[in-house]
């Protein structure tokens, strides 16, 4: 049987880095997951930003 209790992976939610600093309004926010053991620093990963219109550094967010 499968032991219960607090999981590995939680979910974790990407903002985009440069959209701050840009000034114009909205963000761009994804939500994903990550395995807490193997990734216990923050998330950095490379997503599309739509309303910039390129690919830019997601970050992880509290």
């Amino acid at each position: 049987m499968a032991k219960k209790g607090k999981g590995n992976r939680i979910q974790v939610i990407l903002e985009c880095t440069e959209h701050k600093e840009s000034g114009q309004p909205g963000t761009s926010r994804y939500i994903t997951t990550k395995n807490r053991k193997n990734t216990p620093e923050r998330m950095e990963v490379k997503k599309y930003n739509p309303i910039l219109r390129k690919h830019t550094v997601h970050k992880e967010i509290k």
